[in-house]
């Protein structure tokens, strides 16, 4: 550090004088001494930035760049080259070439570098500041004044997206919004359906569905309408921990076991505006088939009548304790059960289906709300007369669950019921032992069994206990001695004392033995599932909360369900369906130009929009008021582009080979360019058709005559002329201190700044039809092409990793900031996507909304938050967030 210290004083011949001057040059001497010490102590010698050791003159030492960044010559020599003698910087990641074939060994050595790392003394020397080191240009900024090796991304008027994990695991279960074909309604919340995508290698197969959560749309005012993907998975990331636990579950469930009925994902439909579950159906509900049995299984053929009534209630009888272990084993309790929530396949075979769980289940909510007389307290025969009125529709629900029930709603109970057990496995055990005995003995179970005295004061308990006393009398009635011990096992499943019940394992094995007795049975195990503390109950859980009642069938074409009250529906709304933004989306229209929009660019606080008018137009950031006109041009401007130098500028060119320098800095501003010159044209090609510029001083052309020219803005004089492409050059970008230059020809181009020498051809080598580049865009390490025929590719480190359709129609126009791209082109729509890199190698599309412009899309800029459209309506189109 060098620093100086000055003072007057009148020369005088007075000692004293003298003696004051010498002690206080003594004191700047010591003080310095401190300060150099100081600073001794704390710096370190330079290193390498790749392999972190010390420079020296033998092993490492220090190459300086063209860039103006060093490196040891070891690790130069090591960097992969992907280009000949080409390699990028470690520092700023420029592509840079070295000087000759020798490689790193011809770029010049660092001296100040070394001289740093070997003598102490030259280290004071320019500690002093007496050595200057090299410049470093990473803090260099692009045309919008951002940094660009450290560029901060706006986020527009678009929400925080969801992480990288949450986005894996839930895109997968999103079907195609086309996925799905209504087929009709039915008379309950969970409807039919015809599924057209091939999943798991069927096609066309049926489908149910149920509603999750509602999907709500921005306000209508919003020029914005979010992606259908979008917005499911925005309402997703909004569920809370508890719900998305509950419906991860069901989705692996159904993925999974083979007892429970297939998922096939998760379905928005736009025209109600909800989101359903969708799951595998096979036509035919159990509990139909069961009606052609009303006095159950006992001393009945099954269907062909050489299979014994029993034999088939002991096969249905083990598939319905495999299901249920199957919710077990992911730690869910279901809480209730019915025939209708069975189904049965082509080969006879009961599946659980989870739709018809979570339907029943909803309607149980129903039956529950209904039986609360406000904020009334509830007796002991209120909870008993609840509870037979869910036995008699079939719907199967322990006692336990019931009154867990009745106090996550608020219900207040009088008396002591008797239960006092939690909700465990066994809780299952008691509705798959209903569903058993309702086989077996038909409709009787349901309605001989309930057989309560007039007049009888009895409390929960007895009544209970009377009731499965008339349950086990039936059973032994219908079934006779010689099925003593089935009896008792389904007698015990009914069991008040959680305790007292059988495991789902045992209750298996009793139907087993029904089948066989084969002595190598014995080998036969069923492990027995532990309880766990993190267990969830399906029908306490808040998937089940917000029901759906029926709906008389009327003569309108609905889909038979409705949200039960208004409080049901705004707490649907409020915990799934709010609004995907905080913001609407505004726009705000500028109107000057008399023609076709061709190019825009930002800098110095202006918007800068070119036209096929001849004039360039200069509009205010601040509330985007018309400022000046620029006129000149005797051609169409083809497009513009703003130099942020010590004095800020502004660029057009037009298709006559004219290119303007325009003073943005004068007051008035004039009509008379600062420059101007124009490019050698040939009468078979039309003008310049892409602009860039590069913060040396070069501004570079591409136009119909295939080539690309290097001018410097300085002199106004041809530097370099760049040749390859063999089509119009529609496009250029600087990036990474390397230009991308665009063609008709299907290809993109990279050439070397320092000398202007070619470096790779992209595109060159797809197969299939060549498609021309209309524009492309660089940031970092992607580079972005759009195509006439409405393909964007995406390129990392010039390979290309991903090519999808994005828009019907030639797509013109491109921007990319961060992670968010903009494309717009002839079907006037401007799509929003997400790029998601994954793994270096892949890049992933992630369709946010899009914007109707109501014209064809010409040009496209995002930058301050905002997203600026030129379009062929002449206007100039401004999207922001408004509230």
């Amino acid at each position: 550090m060098k620093f100086t210290i000055c003072f007057q004083y009148a020369p005088t011949r007075n000692a004293s004088n003298y003696l004051r001057l010498a002690e206080m040059n003594a004191e700047i001497d010591e003080l310095r001494s401190t300060m150099e010490s100081s600073s001794s102590s704390s710096s370190t010698p330079p290193e390498c930035p790749v392999c972190l050791q010390v420079y020296d003159v033998s092993d490492t030492v220090p190459r300086v760049l063209p860039c103006g960044h060093s490196a040891c010559e070891s690790c130069l020599g090591q960097l992969p080259q992907k280009f000949p003698q080409t390699i990028r910087c470690p520092a700023c990641t420029q592509l840079v070439k070295f000087p000759s074939p020798r490689g790193p060994s011809s770029l010049p050595k660092n001296i100040d570098l070394l001289r740093l790392c070997e003598k102490p003394v030259e280290q004071k020397k320019l500690r002093h500041g007496e050595i200057s080191l090299g410049s470093d240009e990473s803090g260099a900024k692009d045309k919008c004044g951002n940094s660009v090796n450290d560029r901060t991304h706006q986020q527009f008027f678009l929400p925080d997206s969801w992480s990288e994990e949450f986005y894996t695991e839930w895109r997968r279960w999103i079907l195609p919004q086309n996925a799905v074909l209504i087929k009709g309604a039915k008379n309950d919340s969970a409807y039919s359906a015809s599924l057209t995508l091939k999943h798991c290698f069927l096609e066309n197969c049926s489908a149910s569905l149920i509603p999750l959560f509602s999907v709500v749309s921005p306000a209508s005012d919003s020029e914005f309408r979010f992606s259908y993907l979008f917005q499911i998975m925005s309402c997703l990331s909004k569920m809370e921990e508890d719900e998305i636990f509950e419906l991860r579950s069901m989705l692996r469930m159904g993925y999974r076991h083979r007892t429970i009925s297939e998922i096939y994902g998760l379905w928005g439909n736009v025209e109600d505006g909800l989101c359903y579950l969708v799951c595998e159906e096979y036509g035919e509900k159990f509990s139909e088939i069961c009606s052609d049995f009303p006095d159950g299984f006992v001393g009945n053929d099954y269907g062909d009548g050489n299979l014994d009534g029993i034999s088939s209630f002991a096969m249905m009888g083990m598939d319905m304790c495999e299901a249920m272990i199957s919710f077990h084993e992911e730690k869910l309790i279901l809480g209730c059960l019915g025939l209708s929530c069975v189904e049965m396949d082509d080969f006879r075979h009961i599946y659980l289906h989870l739709n018809y769980v979570l339907e029943m289940s909803r309607e149980i909510y129903a039956s529950v709300g209904e039986f609360i007389p406000g904020k009334k307290a509830i007796g002991e025969e209120g909870v008993a007369t609840i509870f037979f009125k869910l036995v008699q529709k079939g719907q199967f629900m322990s006692p336990e669950i019931l009154l867990a029930l009745l106090k996550k709603n608020q219900a207040m109970i009088e008396g002591s019921p008797g239960v006092i057990d939690s909700v465990s496995y066994s809780s299952d055990v008691w509705s798959v032992g209903c569903v058993l005995i309702r086989l077996l003995l038909g409709e009787k179970f349901t309605e001989e069994t309930w057989k309560l005295g007039e007049g009888e004061d009895l409390n929960f308990s007895a009544i209970y206990e009377k009731w499965l006393e008339n349950v086990s009398c039936l059973l032994e009635t219908e079934l006779g001695p010689e099925f003593r011990t089935l009896c008792q096992m389904l007698s015990r499943c009914l069991n008040l004392a959680q305790g007292c019940r059988p495991v789902l394992p045992d209750l298996w094995k009793s139907m087993r033995k029904l089948l066989t007795k084969h002595k190598l049975d014995i080998l036969q195990r069923v492990n027995i599932t532990r309880e766990n503390s993190s267990s969830c109950c399906f029908i306490l859980g808040k998937l089940c909360k917000v029901y759906l009642v029926r709906e008389t069938p009327t003569g309108n074409d609905s889909h038979g369900f409705q949200l039960d009250d208004k409080d049901t529906r705004e707490s649907l709304e409020n915990d799934f369906g709010e609004s995907l933004s905080l913001e609407n989306v505004k726009c705000k229209e500028l109107q000057s130009h008399l023609d076709c929009v061709t190019g825009l660019a930002i800098g110095g606080g202006f918007l800068f929009s070119s036209s096929f008018d001849r004039s360039l137009q200069l509009w205010s950031l601040q509330d985007f008021s018309h400022v000046h006109t620029f006129r000149g041009h005797e051609h169409k401007v083809m497009g513009v582009v703003y130099v942020d130098e010590e004095q800020p500028l502004c660029v057009t060119v037009d298709n006559g080979g004219g290119i303007f320098v325009w003073d943005i800095t004068s007051s008035p501003l004039g009509n008379e360019p600062l420059k101007k010159w124009y490019a050698e044209k040939d009468w078979r090609y039309s003008g310049i058709h892409s602009l860039a510029y590069w913060r040396s001083g070069y501004l570079y052309t591409g136009g119909g005559d295939k080539l690309i020219k290097a001018w410097n803005l300085q002199d106004c004089t041809l530097a370099c002329i760049m040749e390859g492409h063999r089509s119009v050059v529609s496009s250029l970008v600087v990036s990474e201190g390397s230009l991308y230059s665009g063609s008709w020809d299907g290809t993109i181009r990279l050439w070397c700044l320092s000398d202007h020498s070619p470096l790779a051809v992209l595109g060159g080598d797809i197969p299939g039809k060549v498609s021309s580049i209309l524009s492309i865009k660089a940031e970092k390490d992607l580079l972005v092409s759009v195509h006439e025929d409405g393909t964007v590719k995406v390129w990392k480190n010039e390979v290309l990793i991903k090519s999808v359709q994005s828009h019907k129609g030639a797509i013109f126009s491109v921007s990319l900031n961060g992670k968010w791209l903009f494309t717009g082109g002839w079907d006037k729509t401007i799509n929003v996507q997400e790029l998601s890199v994954e793994g270096g190698c892949h890049v992933d599309f992630r369709p946010v909304g899009s914007i109707s412009c109501g014209s064809v899309i010409t040009s496209l800029l995002s930058s301050q938050g905002k997203l600026f459209v030129g379009s062929a309506d002449k206007t100039v189109k401004v999207y922001y967030p408004g509230r």
